[in-house]
């Protein structure tokens, strides 16, 4: 397997994992944190009788969730930096590539129009061979 496949495959795995703790992040254990629980800085409602240490400032969902996104937003980073690299993008492609996985939803967005972009561009490269093989 060649090392620009891997690099890929392994950007689009750290794609989907980062938006889906981002997404756990931001809809389950901040809400959880700050939104629920007599004890939480915006308090919204009471937490559900029997469940109160799920909730509220001292919330195991955030080590669970929050602490788990940070370390693989950052090999995600790192990922995008070596695909970057290996593809030559431009500056802001790869800035705007790395951001996505900051903003919920939009990382999956991203990944998909770069794989499309990547197999466009793979796609012509064999046939500009194939090309230059035949004639």
């Amino acid at each position: 397997m060649d090392k620009r496949r891997v690099s890929f495959a392994l950007y689009r795995v750290l794609a989907y994992v980062t938006g889906i703790f981002l997404l756990g992040l931001t809809f389950v254990a901040m809400p959880a944190k700050y939104l629920v629980g007599e004890t939480a800085r915006f308090s919204l409602v009471a937490a559900p009788q029997g469940m109160e240490h799920w909730f509220g400032p001292e919330s195991p969902l955030m080590l669970f969730i929050a602490m788990p996104h940070g370390y693989i937003y950052m090999a995600y980073v790192l990922v995008v930096l070596w695909v970057a690299l290996d593809r030559r993008w431009g500056a802001g492609r790869t800035l705007g590539v790395a951001l996505a996985g900051t903003i919920p939803v939009l990382g999956f967005v991203v990944e998909h129009r770069i794989v499309r972009s990547e197999q466009a561009g793979d796609r012509e490269a064999v046939r500009a061979q194939e090309t230059a093989a035949a004639g």
